[in-house]
C-alpha cells in the first residue's frame, strides 16, 4: 500500500511538474518577475536624500559667505543654486526647482565678525514632510560643521554643551538599497507562492480536469502534496535566484547563516503556498483567484510588512493588523540575516510565528478541500 501511495504521489508530482514546464507564466513568475522587481526597486527606488537642490541667497558676497556656500558645494547631500535676492529664490521654490533656501542677509558677515548672533534664514518646501525634515536636518548639520571649522581657523573654541559622536550599526553607509532589497525578497516570494498556487485548483475546475482527478484512487493528501511540492521547489528556486542577485548584483551583504535563511524561507514559502491554495479552493475562477491573491497577499505585504513603511509610525490598530501579515515576520528575518547576522531572539521569534501560520493555513486547506471516492 505504501509503495502504491508513493507511486500515485510521484505520478501526481510528475503531472504538475510537466504542467509547470509547459506553462510559460509559471516560469515568468518564478524567475523573470524577481529580476524585474529587484532591478526596479534596487536601481529605480531610493529613499536616500542626496543631491538635494537648494538655493543659496547671498545678499552681500564676501570671503565668509563664500566659505559657507562652499560647505554646501562640497557636501554630497546638496546641489546648490545661487540667487542674488530672496524673491527670486522663493519663486524657484514655488516652481519646485529647489527644495530649500539658505538665506545669508547683507549683515551676516558683520554680525559674525563682531561676535553677535548671525542667524541664517532657512526656508524648506514642506509639501513632502519627510523630505522637508531631512533637508532641514542636513542644512543644520552643514551649518554646524562649517561653524566649527570657522572657529578653528580663527584660533577659537566653539562652545557647544553637547558633543555628538555618531556611530551607525548594520548599514554604515545609510544606503536605502541595503534596506529595500532584502525586504523585496519577501514581496517576491509572496507573489510567487500565492500566484503560483492561487490558480492551480481554479484552473483544474475551469479545464474540467478536476473531475478526472476526483475519480482516480488519489487521496486528497496526495493531490495536495502533488500540487504543492513542484511549486514549492519552483518558489525556492526563485528565492535562491533573488538572493544571488541581491548579494552579487546589488552588493547586499549576507551576514547571517545561509541555512537559517533557507529554513526561514521554506517556512514562509509554505505559508504563501497554503494561502494561495486556499484562495484557489474557495474560488473556481482563475481571474478571481489571481485578483484575490494580489489583494489578500501582495498589498498587505507591500504596505504592512515593514518593507517600505515603518510599522512603529503607524496607528496602534494598524500595528495590530500587521501581526496578521506573514510577510511582516519574514521581512524582519531577512533584514536581520542580511544586515545584522544571526540575531537569534529576532530570528527564532519570527520563525515561530511563521510556523504557527503555516499550520493554521494548511489546516484550513485540509478542511476546505473535499474529495469523495465512491
Amino acid at each position: 500500500m505504501t509503495s502504491l501511495a508513493g507511486m500515485r504521489l510521484w505520478a501526481m508530482i510528475r503531472k504538475e511538474s510537466l504542467q509547470v514546464l509547459r506553462d510559460p507564466s509559471s516560469i515568468a513568475i518564478a524567475f523573470i518577475m524577481p529580476v524585474v522587481l529587484l532591478f526596479l526597486f534596487g536601481y529605480g527606488v531610493s529613499l536616500d536624500a542626496k543631491h538635494i537642490p537648494v538655493g543659496i541667497v547671498i545678499e552681500q558676497p564676501d570671503t565668509t559667505t563664500q566659505s559657507l556656500a562652499g560647505a554646501f558645494e562640497r557636501s554630497e547631500f546638496f546641489r546648490p543654486q545661487y540667487f542674488a535676492v530672496i524673491q527670486t529664490a522663493q519663486q524657484a521654490l514655488k516652481e519646485r526647482k529647489i527644495d530649500g533656501i539658505v538665506w545669508l542677509r547683507n549683515n551676516f558677515s558683520a554680525q559674525l565678525l563682531s561676535g553677535d548672533e548671525a542667524p541664517i534664514g532657512v526656508i524648506v518646501n514642506g509639501v513632502d514632510s519627510n523630505q522637508a525634515n531631512i533637508t532641514q536636518s542636513y542644512i543644520q548639520g552643514t551649518w554646524q560643521a562649517w561653524l566649527s571649522h570657522y572657529a578653528e581657523s580663527r584660533g577659537q573654541t566653539l562652545l557647544m554643551p553637547v558633543s555628538l559622536e555618531q556611530r551607525v550599526w548594520f548599514n554604515a553607509a545609510l544606503s536605502s538599497r541595503m534596506f529595500l532589497v532584502p525586504g523585496l525578497i519577501a514581496i517576491i516570494m509572496t507573489l510567487i507562492g500565492s500566484l503560483l498556487t492561487a490558480m492551480v485548483v481554479a484552473r483544474e475546475w475551469e479545464r474540467g480536469t478536476m473531475e478526472a482527478l476526483m475519480v482516480t484512487p488519489l487521496h486528497r493528501r496526495e493531490i495536495l502534496a502533488g500540487k504543492l511540492i513542484p511549486y514549492f521547489v519552483l518558489g525556492m528556486g526563485g528565492m535562491l535566484f533573488s538572493v544571488a542577485l541581491a548579494v552579487w548584483q546589488f552588493d547586499v551583504p549576507l551576514l547571517g547563516s545561509f541555512w537559517v535563511l533557507m529554513l526561514s524561507s521554506a517556512l514562509f514559502m509554505l505559508v504563501a503556498l497554503a494561502i494561495g491554495l486556499l484562495i484557489s479552493i474557495v474560488s473556481k475562477n482563475q481571474f478571481v483567484a489571481g485578483q484575490l491573491a494580489i489583494i489578500v497577499t501582495f498589498l498587505p505585504a507591500f504596505i504592512l510588512s515593514g518593507f517600505l513603511f515603518d510599522i512603529n509610525t503607524m496607528p496602534g490598530w494598524i500595528q495590530f493588523i500587521t501581526h496578521l501579515v506573514p510577510a511582516r515576520y519574514f521581512v524582519a528575518i531577512l533584514q536581520t540575516l542580511f544586515l545584522a547576522g544571526d540575531v537569534w531572539p529576532v530570528v527564532l521569534a519570527n520563525m515561530g510565528a511563521l510556523l504557527i501560520m503555516s499550520l493554521f493555513f494548511f489546516a484550513l486547506v485540509w478542511r476546505n478541500f473535499r474529495k469523495r471516492l465512491e
